[in-house]
């Protein structure tokens, strides 16, 4: 079985920073693409951010310059680092696996909240 789990949300300021992690077990990390998604109230989920087995990245153009993805495979561990936050990121933060070829969410995380105040 694969699971994701994430941490690192919580409540800041417009400008300020956090770092979600998602920890991912029960399969072999190395091998899927890994993503980012995040889900505001009334509104669809969007990629927020997308890194692949050899660490290329994508990033939506909201959050370009803002945000990094990053993975350590040896600590089996997908990390997003958000600074310069607006109250528009404010949002549930989902961890996902990716088929590569696809494209196609594998798996979703449980999910772990961003509030961003201005």
């Amino acid at each position: 079985q694969v699971e994701l789990v994430e941490s690192g949300g919580g409540s800041v300021q417009a400008g300020g920073s956090l770092r979600l992690s998602c920890t991912a077990s029960g399969y072999i990390y190395s091998a899927y693409c890994m993503g980012w998604f995040r889900q505001a109230p009334e509104k669809g989920r969007e990629r927020v951010a997308r890194i692949d087995t050899v660490g290329g990245t994508r990033y939506a153009d909201s959050v370009k310059g803002r945000f990094t993805i990053s993975r350590d495979n040896a600590k089996n561990t997908l990390l997003l680092q958000m600074s310069s936050l607006k109250p528009e990121d404010t949002a549930m933060y989902y961890c996902a696996t990716i088929w590569c070829v696809s494209d196609n969410v594998h798996k979703w995380g449980q999910g772990t909240q961003v509030t961003v105040s201005s």
